[in-house]
């Protein structure tokens, strides 16, 4: 029977936000396997006890990086970890984008100002809506969208992140997520698993710091052809080709129409299996087979 652990985080007080946490749980020992949740910075663990520790809802790691990182390379020293290591380290920082542009994959265009470059090397856009948020972020936290008159608001919100440490990234808003939303395709064992839609979370006038709706309207979502086509070369472009138990594409229309990369989910993406219940056991499957090999 193998045994798998599925890394989550600690809410405190509150109920968790994975819905999905219990279900994958209950497939697993219907499939056969010793499944339990653990968060990931809980002490005592033996992580190593188990034959697969799976990253699923560490909902709060993009704030503690330096506590997950080394965290990730404990536990795969250990045991295997899905995903493996090397692509937590890549893809814990959001200037992966620009590997991937270099790979040729089409991405929405990204520029990166780190702590100590000033606010013009930003190039704020005069002409146009734009985005700034940090490299190392989930769930739109520190992320806000600023018309061509925000720029002061703007600046002070880079200060900010740069008071902190953080590294921002400055994109144009892609005015095609208005319309046609942004697309997340889920993969699993190298498979599409499944497809889901949102509408924007950035809306005009939120502020950087405000809490905000992390997946708006969400619904299924049939993948064209195009948006599966640029979905795989984004995972072909990932560093040393790993193998990777989940992935999550999550792709917007630009200017011309055609999809674009907006984030690559390899760490811990939300697999919204509430929304497609019947992928359930085809995941539980895919981790089981995992943790045997």
């Amino acid at each position: 029977m193998p045994r798998i652990a599925l890394a989550t985080y600690d809410p405190g007080t509150e109920p968790s936000k994975d819905q999905d946490l219990p279900v994958l749980l209950r497939a697993l020992a219907a499939g056969g396997a010793d499944a339990v949740a653990h968060a990931w910075d809980e002490p005592g663990v033996e992580w190593g006890g188990y034959d697969l520790v799976v990253i699923r809802s560490t909902w709060d790691y993009s704030w503690r990086t330096d506590e997950f990182v080394p965290w990730a390379e404990r536990v795969g020293m250990a045991t295997r970890l899905a995903n493996p290591v090397s692509v937590v380290r890549w893809n814990t920082d959001k200037r992966y984008l620009g590997d991937l542009a270099a790979a040729g994959v089409p991405v929405v265009p990204t520029r990166y100002l780190a702590p100590g470059d000033p606010a013009e090397a930003a190039g704020l856009p005069a002409d146009r809506d734009f985005v700034v948020k940090p490299t190392f972020g989930a769930g739109a936290r520190f992320a806000a969208r600023y018309t061509p008159g925000e720029h002061e608001t703007a600046v002070r919100h880079l200060a900010r992140m740069h008071d902190e440490g953080l590294t921002a990234m400055v994109q144009p808003y892609v005015a095609g997520i208005d319309v046609s939303g942004e697309r997340a395709l889920q993969f699993f064992g190298g498979r599409l698993l499944h497809a889901s839609r949102k509408r924007a979370v950035l809306t005009p006038g939120t502020a950087y710091d405000a809490d905000k709706v992390a997946h708006p309207d969400l619904e299924r979502w049939s993948p064209t052809p195009a948006e599966l086509a640029v979905a795989e070369r984004a995972l072909a472009a990932v560093p040393e080709a790993p193998e990777l138990l989940y992935a999550r594409v999550d792709l917007v229309d630009g200017e011309d129409g055609q999809p674009r990369v907006m984030e690559l989910e390899l760490v811990e993406p939300n697999l919204f299996l509430f929304l497609h219940p019947g992928s359930v056991d085809a995941v539980a499957a895919a981790v089981i087979g995992a943790a045997r090999r």
